[in-house]
């Protein structure tokens, strides 16, 4: 194995030095393109292989031999982003073109050129996101609570005193990151530079089939069309949540205090559904009771979301899905109970990683993590550098388009209710729907905006803290419920910003699943309201899906949109339209209170 890397390296360099010694051709692109994919797919999947192994086995040396693997892939990945530069000026067919441009888009993590940097930026990768999932708050020598412990609390307890102590907790497992954070941003900030973009965020935005700035105008614009949405929500929320805790607590025009949403991060309010529910608005069901009523077990609950897409015409699940993926949190190690989908080898060594707990959250949860399992399942007869969603955030909308169709018809198709209730209830469903989807809008916008700032130096190493909170505060209208400090890391409490994954792709899946969805429902002859329409079953849409799935990244997100709705830009229209009969409603209950919010 160690053998073989440097093997690699050897010939790609006499491959290419070949090639600098004359003008390139088409044939030395192609055998060019060749040997990168043959070479990448094969580090991939040792690296998927080590990491799965770090993820699911948490010690240091699994953490070693993961940052070992990393290192080859990325390295071997920025070797031949840098020498796909020769083929820059050649005319190459259009799929040959789209691969090298995709090459060089294909990090999230560019290591620096010197080898002792590169391995050090690679080791501070593995041991932040390590760090993160071994993280505690220990209120007793004897007793100490982990982020599943500490989540739990942040959803069912109504004490604000115990809710702020677990966020106090948890947070301050982020501070010793501060550092290695620091040394993480100057290594990857010098390896995208080696590639020719700006920063690490330029890196970031340049995969989107646009100008990075441009991308960051059309972010701003989507932004501004659901924002108002949120403003409403939010005045709603605040108000209901000052009934509850008092004026004390809870200011009238000001912020809403973080730990008071029902989620470690304030980045989803659907926990506190009980507290700022409307009367007599009750669905009638709670799954969460029913699930556990009939003795639920995790495997059944991924079953659930299984023969949702085989109703769809897709393929089950191949049999090494079950037996080698990760249901339930292990009594013997540390895990990252993070829920994630992996695809192992590219082809179908697919395989789902999450600690189930029997809830209705965890039971849409189980239906989006699928969503990229077969997504990855439909793309796989695509070359390798096409074996990936159409954009970042096409992965997750597709998971959450699914998500969508989780609804009473659903559950009643599948005998987990036994009648749906009446549309009157809708506006109870739609406000949950709402504190989820339309709530995590601003908090999926922040998260990459503190980093693109961050990683070019607009947010400068003394403000790192103080720039998470403004942000926090002029999009989600939230403040923390402690005084903080500059030594505190608040941002690595969230395991994307330890882990270096990027987090766009969450704001664009929460715009483009409601496209899909409105879609798909058309495609399967939904004729009532967007929230009660589940494509369940529906075949010709099933074959929609698929058709653009299987697409991969083998041509822009563009086209990809255009086939699945007719559409070729992003729009928020479908999530206004969604949502327009809760809108009049919030609109209605906040008549004549405050609407935003003042520091």
């Amino acid at each position: 194995m160690n053998l073989r890397l440097p093997l690699f390296a050897s010939a790609a360099i006499l491959v290419t030095t070949a090639i600098a010694a004359r003008n390139p051709t088409l044939a030395d692109a192609k055998a060019f393109l060749k040997k990168a994919e043959t070479q990448l797919l094969a580090l991939s999947i040792d690296a998927s292989r080590a990491d799965w192994i770090k993820s699911t086995y948490i010690i240091d040396d699994s953490e070693a031999v993961a940052a070992k693997f990393d290192q080859a892939q990325i390295d071997a990945t920025v070797r031949f982003a840098k020498e796909s530069v020769l083929f820059d000026r050649l005319a190459l067919p259009p799929a040959e073109r789209r691969k090298i441009q995709l090459l060089k888009n294909s990090l999230t993590l560019a290591t620096p050129s010197d080898p002792a940097e590169s391995a050090e930026v690679t080791r501070l990768a593995t041991s932040l996101e390590g760090a993160y999932g071994k993280g505690k708050y220990c209120p007793q020598p004897s007793k100490c609570l982990d982020l599943e412990d500490l989540g739990r609390i942040m959803a069912n307890s109504r004490d604000p005193k115990e809710l702020a102590e677990a966020w106090n907790g948890w947070h301050a497992i982020a501070k010793p990151l501060r550092q290695p954070y620091q040394r993480f941003n100057t290594l990857a900030n010098k390896g995208a530079r080696e590639l020719g973009f700006a920063d690490m965020g330029a890196m970031w935005r340049s995969k989107y089939d646009m100008p990075p700035d441009e991308f960051a105008k059309e972010i701003d614009r989507l932004w501004e069309q659901v924002k108002p949405l949120y403003v409403s929500l939010h005045a709603y929320v605040r108000n209901r949540l000052r009934e509850k805790y008092g004026d004390s607590v809870v200011p009238a025009d000001g912020p809403i205090p973080a730990h008071l949403l029902g989620n470690m991060w304030a980045q989803e309010w659907d926990n506190i559904y009980p507290l700022v529910a409307p009367k007599d608005a009750d669905p009638g069901y709670d799954l969460t009771q029913i699930l556990k009523s009939r003795h639920t077990e995790p495997l059944q609950m991924v079953r659930y979301g299984e023969r949702f897409f085989t109703s769809l015409g897709f393929a089950p699940l191949p049999p090494s899905f079950w037996e080698r993926s990760l249901f339930v949190k292990p009594r013997d190690r540390d895990v990252v109970c993070h829920a994630s989908a992996w695809d192992v080898d590219l082809v179908d060594d697919v395989r789902l990683k999450m600690c189930i707990d029997i809830t209705s959250e965890d039971f849409t949860t189980i239906h989006h993590e699928l969503g990229h399992n077969f997504y990855q399942r439909a793309y796989n007869a695509q070359p390798f550098l096409f074996r990936d969603s159409a954009n970042d955030g096409f992965h997750e909308a597709i998971g959450d388009t699914i998500a969508l169709s989780v609804t009473p018809e659903y559950l009643v198709k599948i005998g987990l209710l036994q009648t749906a209730p009446d549309p009157s209830k809708d506006t109870g469903l739609l406000l949950r729907r709402a504190l989820a989807k339309v709530a995590f809008l601003p908090f999926g916008l922040l998260i990459d905006q503190y980093r693109w700032k961050v990683f070019s130096g607009q947010i400068p190493p003394g403000e790192m803290n103080k720039a998470w909170w403004d942000l926090k505060l002029k999009y989600q209208g939230v403040a923390p419920p402690s005084p903080r400090i500059e030594a505190d890391f608040d941002p690595a409490a969230k395991y994307h910003v330890a882990a270096n994954v990027p987090y766009m792709r969450y704001f664009l899946a929460d715009i483009l699943q409601f496209q899909f969805h409105r879609a798909l429902a058309k495609e399967a002859g939904c004729v009532g309201p967007l929230n009660r329409c589940s494509i369940y079953g529906n075949a010709a849409a099933g074959a929609k899906l698929n058709a653009m799935l299987r697409m991969g990244v083998s041509r822009p997100w563009q086209e990809a949109l255009e086939s699945m709705t007719g559409q070729r830009a992003m729009d928020a229209s479908a999530i206004i339209d969604y949502f327009a009969p809760l809108k009049k409603w919030l609109d209605e209950q906040n008549a004549g209170k405050p609407i935003g919010w003042t520091k």
